[in-house]
């Protein structure tokens, strides 16, 4: 191989490297966000399961919340084996690129030697006299004569070139060293948490098995609330049904027609979805939209129109998007439900125990429309529901997440 050849050969490893570490870089620094982001709700939710383990009774919230933190903690160690398969990845470029470069110092101090060696060589002046003379022919000697010229100016470039990549080959073992310490430090991350994914396990069968022993109780609570949700829906379905009457046309079909204002509305909502801000200040997801097994009782589902969101004691509900209040409505004693239209969008906001807004009143992105009731168990939970027109929607794909 030509020194020639070597250095394009270099030079495309190079590049290669590089438009490889950019390219890596943005999902490097996304999951670095998110590992920071979960690890963040893994410590609020650790702060909610203390305020809950205050009242010294195992609760739902307690399972709930748990089940929070091992979605969390698993979410967590998928994202430290990202990270670690990437750094794979740079410490493999990396270590490409060093052997590259020492191919390269090889030949570039083979080149050298032989050059030094003939310069050496042809020092004196009789000697370079003898080696011109020695040409075939004119043309031949004035090469020689420019070679002899030049030799030395070869010579010093020749030598900031391999001190160049003495260096290079230095900052390339730096950034190895680093990146290999990068690893070990993930590899460490990834095998707490999986330790404390299996601790947190456990401690969710020991609270389930004590939970069990009250299940009478837990039967009942759960029939109280069932009924308490089916008050909620018939009452949202009769507001949204009344807010969005249809009317006869010329033609005698049934329709709705938004105003221009409403439209607007409707349409800056919906380029909103995934980008709303959470209805509370603070909080987690401690059940999901949909069907769902029963935390603790077998053979039991559960059906949520909504997202719940665990937040802490004496937090307040704030409304996601700009929009009007069309109905505050009262479910039990401590539970008041606001509902908010956006157009042809409703968000729905219970579980309040005190309202600060009232029906017809306009309001902002992040207003805040009344407190969370907390109960005796500490458990401060707001449910949260989006429809658009008559259907129901997940909010959880609505909420920046």
């Amino acid at each position: 191989m030509t020194i020639k050849k070597g250095k394009y050969l270099f030079l495309l490893a190079i590049t290669f490297l590089i438009f490889s570490v950019l390219s890596a870089q943005e999902s490097k620094d996304d999951l670095e966000k998110k590992r920071k982001k979960i690890e963040a709700e893994i410590d609020y939710t650790n702060k909610l399961l203390q305020e809950t383990r205050k009242n010294k009774q195992n609760t739902l919230n307690e399972i709930k919340l748990i089940n929070n933190k091992l979605l969390n903690r698993s979410e967590l160690v998928a994202t430290l084996k990202k990270e670690t398969y990437l750094l794979d990845t740079e410490i493999s470029s990396t270590e490409q690129s060093i052997e590259n470069l020492n191919r390269d110092l090889i030949n570039l101090k083979d080149e050298y030697s032989k050059v030094v060696y003939f310069a050496y060589k042809y020092k004196t002046s009789y000697n370079k006299l003898i080696y011109l003379f020695s040409a075939d022919d004119l043309n031949q000697a004035y090469q020689r004569m420019r070679y002899l010229n030049q030799i030395g100016d070869f010579i010093s470039k020749q030598a900031k070139e391999i001190k160049g990549n003495e260096e290079k080959k230095k900052e390339y073992l730096a950034t190895l060293k680093e990146k290999k310490e990068q690893k070990k430090q993930l590899l460490d991350k990834e095998n707490s948490q999986l330790y404390k994914l299996e601790v947190e396990k456990s401690k969710k069968d020991v609270v389930s098995r004590q939970i069990l022993n009250k299940e009478r109780q837990l039967r009942a609570e759960l029939r109280k609330k069932q009924k308490e949700e089916k008050k909620l829906n018939k009452q949202i379905e009769d507001i949204i049904a009344k807010a969005t009457a249809t009317k006869t046309d010329n033609s005698g079909n049934k329709v709705y027609a938004l105003t221009p204002a409403e439209k607007k509305l409707s349409t800056s909502f919906a380029d909103n979805k995934g980008k709303l801000p959470w209805p509370t200040e603070k909080g987690v997801i401690s059940e999901f939209y949909g069907v769902h097994n029963h935390p603790v009782l077998r053979g039991v589902k559960t059906k949520n129109n909504g997202i719940n969101i665990a937040t802490s004691k004496g937090s307040d509900a704030r409304c996601v998007f700009e929009g009007k209040v069309v109905s505050v409505t009262k479910i039990t004693n401590n539970n008041r439900a606001v509902i908010i239209r956006h157009g042809k969008y409703f968000s729905v906001y219970s579980n309040l125990e005190k309202v600060y807004v009232s029906a017809g009143d306009n309001v902002k992105t992040k207003e805040i429309i009344g407190k969370i009731h907390t109960t005796n168990e500490g458990n401060t939970t707001l449910h949260f529901e989006i429809w658009s027109g008559k259907t129901i929607q997940n909010p959880a794909y609505w909420i920046i997440r």
